[in-house]
């Protein structure tokens, strides 16, 4: 990993003496140190910012080489003319301070070889896709996915020749090898993932993705990646990577951020594919700018207490949810029980979320009745910020969906998404309580 103030060092005056980076500390008398610890400092050194607490914000398109030589070397671990990418910083559009001390702090939430942040989350869904894909490759996924992922595959990549097949989030062993098995008569460039589904909350079973994949490529060249969308749960209540993905996907907007201010993306997962995918980012430009990199830099501190918070609210507002008269179902999934979507999360799953699906008794209008009626929670898209949020999915994010898939895949008109903040849960009930009344 480059130094990542070392080509701020070389604009110093010649008599001012090196200084050499503290190593990193990430453990102490044996004892690995925990990630909420590690966001406090890793990744960086203030001895290299004048003893700055916090990174500065490096504001600059680019960056001083110390030698012509230098300059040579880090152009060709960019252009990959040479393994292992740059060693230095180079230019804004493919490395900076801010940008690298997020991606090692990214890495540490899942022990990932290697992190990219990226300008928004479709960004770096984007640019994943194209640095996987050709014209006549399949992309399998499962379903339902966030709505613009299924217009940029269905819809984009399908006029390039990029043809794609899905699966229920909730399939079986049986039903996911039938997919991949047809899949299989052409050239599968990437098995994507989005689990639990936005919105309805369903599971994928990584573990017999990963598990079908291998039987039917088995060490091939050509076995494709398993990546997964992990923004609903990640980091702290789902580790992909442990369960069989390669690569994990982060609309950072969201409890990474945490704060609903800033708009970003993440990928993590092996060395070998993020230096595909960092390929392609060096060229099309779509890494995260520094200001955003500082400011989720500053959420990352209070990421599992905002989580764990929001998580214990959760809890107990879909335990009074559960029950209301004006409520048809929950889908929440510290419910489940005794099935397969129980099983996927037993495996798979530390934490039931703070997003869920509610289904209103009623249809569109006792919805937007509900929606609107509310006070405290926020009637807006998104979701993992420190507010609630409450949305219509099949009127608002999934709007573009087809009214057919919608069906298909179980986004109805009687079904809201809430993702509780950290406000009191009380006040929040009360809150609910009272705008269900108005339905």
């Amino acid at each position: 990993m480059p130094d990542k103030n070392n080509d701020a060092e070389a604009v110093l005056p010649a008599t001012t003496p090196r200084r050499n980076p503290k190593p990193e500390i990430d453990e102490i008398g044996g004892r690995k140190l925990k990630p909420s610890t590690l966001m406090m400092g890793h990744g960086f050194d203030p001895a290299l910012s004048e003893g700055s607490l916090k990174p500065p914000i490096f504001a600059t398109s680019t960056f001083v080489f110390p030698s012509a030589a230098a300059g040579k070397r880090h152009f060709e671990g960019i252009t990959g003319k040479r393994p292992g990418g740059a060693e230095g910083l180079v230019y804004s559009r493919f490395n900076g301070p801010n940008q690298e001390i997020l991606e090692d702090r990214l890495g540490v939430w899942e022990d990932a070889e290697d992190a990219l942040s990226f300008s928004s989350g479709m960004s770096a869904i984007a640019t994943l896709f194209l640095a996987m894909v050709k014209p006549g490759d399949t992309i399998v996924h499962s379903g339902p996915l966030y709505a613009a992922t299924e217009t940029l595959i269905a819809r984009v990549l399908g006029k390039f020749g990029v043809h794609f097949l899905d699966f229920p989030a909730g399939a079986s062993r049986a039903e996911i090898d039938a997919v991949l098995a047809k899949a299989n008569s052409g050239r599968v460039a990437l098995i994507y993932l989005e689990s639990p589904a936005n919105p309805t909350n369903a599971l994928v079973d990584v573990e017999a993705v990963r598990a079908s994949r291998d039987a039917i490529w088995g060490n091939s060249e050509e076995k494709p990646p398993i990546a997964i969308d992990n923004t609903f749960l990640g980091p702290l209540w789902q580790k992909p990577l442990q369960h069989g993905a390669e690569i994990v996907v982060y609309s950072l907007t969201k409890y990474a951020g945490g704060h609903s201010d800033l708009v970003a993306g993440g990928v993590l997962g092996t060395k070998k594919h993020m230096d595909v995918i960092r390929a392609m980012r060096n060229t099309i430009g779509t890494i995260t700018d520094p200001n955003t990199a500082w400011m989720l830099l500053r959420s990352l501190e209070t990421l599992e207490l905002r989580m764990t918070r929001a998580g214990e609210n959760a809890a107990k507002v879909c335990e009074f949810l559960r029950d209301h008269p004006k409520i048809e179902r929950v889908g929440y999934l510290g419910f489940l029980k005794d099935d397969a979507q129980a099983d996927i999360f037993r495996r798979h799953c530390t934490g039931a979320g703070s997003t869920f699906s509610l289904y209103v008794k009623g249809g569109e209008k006792e919805s937007f009745a509900f929606l609107d009626a509310l006070r405290i929670a926020k009637l807006a898209v998104s979701l993992g910020g420190t507010e609630t949020l409450a949305s219509h999915p099949a009127a608002m994010t999934h709007l573009s969906v087809s009214d057919s898939r919608k069906q298909a895949l179980g986004i109805t008109d009687n079904l809201v998404r809430i993702s509780i903040g950290v406000e009191d849960a009380d006040d929040l009930i009360a809150d609910f309580d009272a705008a269900l009344k108005k339905v």
